[in-house]
This record gives structure tokens, sequence and C-alpha cells, in this order.
């Protein structure tokens, strides 16, 4: 076992609290305005998968809370275990969602541009 400045197994909070705000700073808004309907203007040719990349999105930011939370709060090793699991849980579904994004926008590319009116 690994044992840290003050004796716990959880390091130093200031690195969870940093990790957490870069994932909100970045991670969260961005997820937000995808699904209120907002596309990035890099990715305005590849917009079929947008929703399953901002859900994928969501997923990550909610792997990062399972991860840093319980850590902030320095709690037994047994839940911070047990919340890596969920962030384990959480990582899995983004690699799927994102994933799923890339087959959904290969698909749409091969079909071709919709003409108005149609889909």
């Amino acid at each position: 076992m690994i044992i840290y400045e003050g004796g716990g197994v959880n390091g130093n909070p200031l690195y969870h609290w940093m990790a957490l705000a870069v994932f909100t700073a970045l991670a969260l808004p961005w997820s937000v305005a995808v699904l209120a309907g907002w596309t990035p203007p890099r990715m305005r040719e590849r917009q079929a998968g947008m929703r399953l990349r901002a859900y994928g999105m969501l997923c990550m930011y909610g792997l990062a809370l399972a991860n840093a939370i319980p850590r902030i709060a320095d709690a037994s090793i047994e839940t911070v275990l047990a919340f890596t699991n969920v962030g384990l849980g959480f990582g899995a579904a983004a690699v799927v969602l994102l994933l799923l994004s890339v087959r959904k926008d290969a698909v749409a590319r091969r079909a071709g541009p919709a003409e108005p009116g149609e889909g």
C-alpha cells in the first residue's frame, strides 16, 4: 500500500480539485452547448454523431467526478475503489458512445448530403 504525506492513500486533494476544475471548464460546457444545438465550426461536416459525442463527453465528466470526489473527501479505500469501479463504467460508456458517433458519421458520409425536406 502506498502511503502519501499525511498518512492517507488519496494523495493531495489539490490535484484532484485541479483535474475536476479542468473537466468542469472544458467538458461540461461543450457537452451542454452541443446538446442545446450548437455545433463547433470544425465539426460542421460531421454533425450526424454530435449528440452521441456530447453524451460521451458527459460520461467522461462522470468518470472525473467519480474518481475525484471520494479522494477529495478523503474517503476510505473501499469507498474509493467502489467509486473507481463506477468511473470505469462511465469510461466504458464513453468509449461506446464515441465509437457509435464515429460510425454514425461514416454512415452519413456514405449516404451523401440530404436534400432539403428529407430526414
